[in-house]
């Protein structure tokens, strides 16, 4: 399985944020479109960085309540990692693992196609493990 197919089921739409919004803005957002994530872009097309509620966390823990006054720019992640269409599940598991991320935008030609969470992933294991668990009942039933 790859990225590409959890993109079919899921779809390519990416929240994203420019990066002179505030962090309060981000957290506006996040808590109305219940997600952990946004896309800094500024044409929804070239990924600029990544912010996430990891950051904003951060950014309180850091500079108190003035964080919430800053830029996206001021507290996101540059160059954050990403993933491809082309990579497998099991492969950005292991990345999501090993950088202790929850969130990977998929880039692919060097533009965004999409992103994928830990939740995502989570709910594609549990789709494929259940498409298994079906067909070891069927062949069971078949053989009796």
């Amino acid at each position: 399985m790859k990225v590409a197919d959890i993109l079919a089921t899921k779809g390519t739409a990416v929240a994203t944020i420019p990066p002179d919004a505030t962090i309060e803005r981000v957290a506006q957002r996040l808590r109305s479109a219940h997600i952990g994530a946004l896309v800094v872009s500024t044409d929804g097309k070239q990924l600029k960085g990544l912010v996430t509620e990891r950051d904003i966390v951060e950014g309180i823990a850091r500079y108190g309540r003035a964080a919430l006054d800053m830029h996206v720019r001021q507290i996101m992640r540059h160059n954050p990692p990403t993933c491809s269409t082309n990579d497998t599940v099991q492969h950005v598991m292991a990345q999501m693992t090993r950088l202790r991320v929850r969130h990977l935008p998929v880039v692919h030609g060097g533009e965004m196609r999409g992103i994928v969470s830990i939740g995502d992933i989570v709910k594609n294991r549990l789709d494929e493990t259940e498409r298994e668990v079906h067909v070891l009942r069927d062949v069971y039933l078949a053989r009796r």
